[in-house]
């Protein structure tokens, strides 16, 4: 496959499918737009997305890796890091970094302006996911992510 040397990231064509979630919580990311730049090129390490929020938008539901480090650096707008119970006011130009097994965190759009921020994660094979305000949980598969409730029962 030919892979395109560069492009305009804002140009790049949109993620097609709202979220991966199952309902209730895929309708949860309305307002979210993402832009896969990483597949865009082919790249299969780690993931970028150029994501714009609208206001009102969250960028996921709050959440925390086993094996994935995870990096976000917001390009425009503002945007609110709810990490566990405390809040961050993140701006243009400032970043932030979650460790995999680290703080559970998700970003909000609690403002009148879109927010545009690039977020970066690698692609360790037997990642999980937990949601701790949600009974959710997420195991990465060979062709995407498996969901399931808490006690393990599939949705």
């Amino acid at each position: 496959m030919d892979y395109p040397i560069a492009v305009k990231a804002i140009d790049a064509p949109p993620r097609v499918k709202l979220s991966n979630y199952p309902e209730p919580f895929a309708s949860r990311m309305n307002g979210r737009t993402k832009r896969p730049l990483g597949d865009l090129f082919g790249l299969s390490n780690f993931g970028v997305n150029l994501t714009t929020l609208a206001p009102g938008a969250v960028s996921a539901l709050q959440h925390r890796h086993t094996l994935q480090d995870e990096f976000v650096y917001v390009v425009q707008g503002e945007a609110v890091l709810v990490t566990g119970d405390a809040e961050t006011v993140l701006t243009a130009g400032m970043c932030a970094g979650f460790k995999a097994g680290g703080v559970s965190h998700h970003l909000e759009n609690r403002s009148d302006a879109p927010a545009l921020y690039l977020e970066i994660g690698d692609r360790t094979k037997g990642d999980e996911a937990t949601y701790p305000a949600d009974d959710l949980l997420a195991v990465a598969g060979p062709n995407g992510w498996i969901f399931a409730h808490k006690d393990g029962s599939p949705y």
